[in-house]
This record gives C-alpha cells, sequence and structure tokens, in this order.
C-alpha cells in the first residue's frame, strides 16, 4: 500500500476499508492520527479490534460493516485508504472525504489490471485524479442484500 501518498497531518482523520489484522490500521495511527477503520468479516473485525485495545491503540476504531458504504456518522475525513479493489470508486467514499482531503484507492477486477488511483477532493463537487500504476490487490467484498 502507499500509505506516504496520504501525506496526512498530525490529528488528522482517516477512514480505512479493509482492516484484516489491522496492521495497516496501526501504521496510519503511528504517523499519529485518528483511525476509523471497516471490516465486513465480523471474526477479523473483532481479532483486529482485541489486538489493537491490547497494543494500546486508542486513536483506531473499528467497524464491522460493508467498506463501500464507508462510516457516513463519522464523516467527513480527511484521507481515506482502501485496502481491497472495488470494480469502480464507490461514490459514498468520495462523498465522505473531506474538501482537501486525499483517497487512494485500487480499482479493477481481480486477475486483471487494476490501477492504485490518488483521488484529491478539490471542492464540493471536484476530484483530480492520478494514477499511481497498476496494483493487485484482493477484491473489495460486499454485504449481501437481503431479499
Amino acid at each position: 500500500m502507499r500509505t506516504q501518498e496520504l501525506n496526512v497531518p498530525l490529528g488528522a482523520r482517516v477512514l480505512e476499508i479493509g482492516t484484516g489484522s489491522g496492521y495497516q490500521a496501526t501504521v496510519l495511527a503511528e504517523l499519529g492520527v485518528e483511525v476509523y477503520t471497516i471490516e465486513i468479516i465480523g471474526a477479523l473485525a473483532e481479532t483486529a479490534e482485541a489486538a489493537l485495545d491490547e497494543l494500546g491503540y486508542t486513536d483506531v476504531h473499528v467497524f464491522k460493516g460493508d467498506g463501500t458504504e464507508g462510516w457516513p456518522e463519522q464523516a467527513p475525513f480527511d484521507a481515506i485508504i482502501v485496502t481491497a479493489a472495488p470494480d469502480h470508486v464507490p461514490p459514498p467514499l468520495l462523498a465522505q472525504l473531506g474538501v482537501g482531503g486525499v483517497m487512494i484507492v485500487p480499482v479493477g477486477p481481480v486477475g486483471a489490471c487494476q490501477v492504485l488511483w490518488r483521488i484529491s477532493r478539490t471542492g464540493e463537487e471536484s476530484y483530480e485524479s492520478v494514477s499511481l500504476g497498476g496494483a493487485q490487490f484482493v477484491p473489495l467484498t460486499r454485504q449481501e442484500e437481503s431479499p
């Protein structure tokens, strides 16, 4: 992951999509930011939260949910980092990025060419995107819809 591309200042609010083991959340926390991290797999979210608590990361908040929806109750965010690849940039994440904020997101299908994007929100309705090159990530899974 290209964490340095976020260029976050101390105290920034960062949304991470895809908590996994919690490793990326600890990297972000060590940069002096407040981390909000979402994991769709309940057991992973619980394990990561317990490990983060045990390690004393009080500025990391774990939520079990569908990362494509973001965490609107905590928005806006100064930065968003997505650690799995959706097939397109989820509109809710763009909406939750604060003006002046940056999102790093890999986009594309698994097994095909994915691109790592740096998206900057330059105004209320404007964004600038820069390709950071090819990438290979696991797919960003979504919560199943109820019938």
